[in-house]
């Protein structure tokens, strides 16, 4: 396919995804929230009495903050904000020369866009109303004297990449700022505006934002779903959200607040949510007041808004440690708030780098310099997910503690190689892109191929987010017509295409979507009886192997393989939310032929049995657990297919 056939492709599937959305929404989500008393409704289904009250309303809180904005030849259609809500409306005025004119009016966003109406309680049921809508009603108060004829909304979403010469740029930091305040006003990709919007209003908006009919997605209300999110956590429906899930301490750290300790005895392996990444954040929190931390360093990909990772950093900093921070402050649509971290910490004495040019640093590291009573140790915590409590609750991530001293040697290394900009060496057991990670996959999965020529054992599971690399999956192409048993986990994109008779006949894709986000990255290859465990930041694309800096680490300790071995036979087990991907690119759902089986839902009763276990003081304890299945993982496929 050319590159504009593919374009026209992306376009056509866009539109039919767009279209089902909201089939979905008034076919299935509408009537289920009327079924459990809650309505959204328009001015039009309002009673007498939410009427007066929304014009009150009206009147107080929004009318103050609107604009009405003329369209005419004196007037030229307003620049808009990415991704605000409009409206635009059809004038007939007295006197005037045309026949129509025409006006808009932004809403701004410090707006709600969902509103609460009075009278709504569990009893009768909760009613509420668009913002949108409830303007459109009271339209005539910005355009006195004129006969809205017509009033539809709409929104734009603009191009919001970043164009940065990082060679060119003197300053990253005020080179991305800079281009940052260019974000809401680049060029218009796309117009969504109202299935009932006329024709005419149509063209109006696409010529004055230079878009062709392609562009325009004509939608139902709400434009943005974005602006139910309100009714999803008010606080009347918790029957209707998933239970609250706690992230526990695992049984190994509970009851020991020493966590240097126990790391200096053996590797942590923790599994979040499931396990709390509150854990990563005491630690660190713990070595920032440490008289005996002489210095600490980390990656900074993504983190939340009032970061007690940053915070962490910055008392570090002030208790006189030597703390270095790599912030990646061009991690799409976080650059703003990396930007002001990235200030603070330097203000407070943190010593902020800004990675290499050309490469994203998207590896999530943490070295901990430590004088023991014995020696100067390194600490080292390596992770497949960001530094961000928040998405930490939300997203599986695996995380490892350790002082192996290969490890925290290499980890130590990469970090001089990072902030000094040297040349890639002395690293053999960590995995990095762009210098060899592309290369020592590619070695491990010839590794298989060569093993199953051999009759040794041979076998390759991958749990990603995306699988796009083409090299990589021609060699796992290469490594099925081997005869070497493939299962990849693939939570999104993958254009690997399995079931293909002498060409992937032995490979096997699922993927995974639950109430957590899958982004764990973890690697297996059996290596002819002696298996090696990974995990990492990696996914396999091009941008991942090439453009970025990304860590793959071994997992190495037995006791901590066993707890990745049972996690990849969950994920193999599961045929509730897994999903599996056919010859021809189309997903099916699995068709039990066991017990139903939630590899998310496993991972939590495990987890509440543990802290049980904990809470009543004694490990004997019978806590009925669903198990997982007992699966031989060299033999895998053939026990799922």
């Amino acid at each position: 396919m050319t590159p504009l056939q593919v374009f026209e492709g992306i376009e056509k599937r866009t539109h039919e995804l767009v279209e089902k959305q909201y089939k979905i929404w008034n076919e299935e989500i509408k009537p289920a929230l009327k079924k459990n008393g809650i309505f959204l409704c328009t001015h039009n289904e309002l009673t007498e009495s939410e009427l007066e009250w929304c014009k009150t309303y009206f009147d107080k809180e929004i009318f103050p903050v609107l604009t009405p904005l003329a369209v005419d030849s004196s007037h030229p259609f307003p620049q808009l904000v990415n991704k605000c809500l409009n409206l635009i409306l059809t004038l007939k005025r007295p006197n005037a020369s045309h026949m129509h004119n025409f006006g808009i009016v932004q809403i701004p966003r410090i707006l709600p866009r969902l509103i609460t109406l009075p009278g709504s309680n569990s009893k009768s049921g909760f009613r509420f109303i668009l913002l949108s809508d409830l303007v459109i009603n009271f339209l005539d108060t910005l355009f006195p004297g004129d006969e809205i004829q017509d009033v539809n909304s709409f929104r734009i979403t603009r191009n919001s990449e970043l164009y940065i010469d990082e060679e060119e740029a003197e300053n990253l930091l005020q080179t991305v700022e800079e281009e940052l305040k260019k974000r809401n006003r680049g060029n218009a990709v796309r117009l969504e505006i109202e299935a009932t919007c006329p024709r005419e209003l149509e063209e109006i908006l696409l010529k004055a934002l230079h878009l062709d009919h392609r562009d325009s997605y004509r939608n139902p209300d709400p434009l943005n779903f974005l602006h139910l999110l309100p009714i999803c956590n008010h606080e009347a429906f918790p029957h209707l959200r998933d239970r609250p899930w706690t992230p526990v301490i695992p049984l190994e750290l509970s009851g020991k607040p020493d966590l240097f300790e126990v790391i200096r005895k053996t590797d942590v392996l923790l599994h979040h949510p499931y396990e709390s990444f509150g854990i990563i954040v005491d630690f660190l929190q713990k070595a920032a007041i440490d008289p005996s931390v002489l210095g600490i360093r980390m990656t900074l990909y993504r983190t939340s808004g009032d970061s007690p990772i940053v915070h962490a950093l910055i008392r570090a900093a002030q208790n006189g440690k030597q703390v270095t921070a790599l912030v990646e402050i061009k991690a799409r649509f976080d650059e703003e708030n990396n930007i002001q971290w990235a200030r603070r910490m330097e203000e407070a004495g943190v010593h902020v780098l800004y990675g290499i040019v050309g490469l994203k640093t998207h590896c999530k590291m943490l070295e901990i310099i430590r004088r023991d009573p014995d020696q100067i140790r390194l600490y080292v915590h390596l992770a497949t997910g960001n530094y961000h409590p928040s998405t930490a609750r939300l997203y599986t991530d695996l995380s490892l503690l350790t002082t192996n001293e290969e490890i925290t040697k290499e980890v130590a290394t990469l970090f001089n190689i990072l902030t000094g900009l040297s040349r890639f060496h002395g690293i053999e057991k960590l995995i990095v892109s762009p210098f060899n990670m592309a290369s020592r996959l590619k070695e491990m999965i010839q590794r298989e191929i060569n093993n199953a020529k051999e009759g040794k054992k041979a076998r390759i599971i991958a749990k990603l987010n995306a699988l796009v690399d083409e090299d990589i999956i021609q060699h796992l192409y290469a490594a099925s017509s081997a005869g070497v048993k493939i299962d990849l986990i693939v939570r999104g994109i993958c254009c690997l295409r399995p079931g293909i008779p002498q060409v992937s006949e032995n490979i096997r894709v699922i993927s995974i979507v639950g109430r957590f986000l899958e982004h764990s990255r973890i690697f297996y290859f059996e290596n002819g009886g002696n298996p090696e465990y990974y995990s990492g930041s990696a996914d396999w694309m091009q941008r991942n192997f090439y453009r970025r800096i990304e860590v793959i680490f071994p997992i190495e300790n037995p006791k901590l393989k066993e707890k990745v071995h049972e996690i990849l036979e969950a994920y193999l087990a599961d045929n509730v939310k897994a999903r599996e991907l056919l010859p021809n690119g189309i997903y099916r759902r699995i068709k039990p032929e066991k017990e139903p089986f939630q590899a998310q839902l496993y991972f939590r009763e495990k987890a509440r049995k543990e802290q049980l276990i904990q809470s009543k003081g004694r490990e004997g304890t019978e806590i009925p657990i669903k198990a997982v299945q007992p699966l031989a993982i060299e033999n895998q496929n053939q026990n799922l297919l």
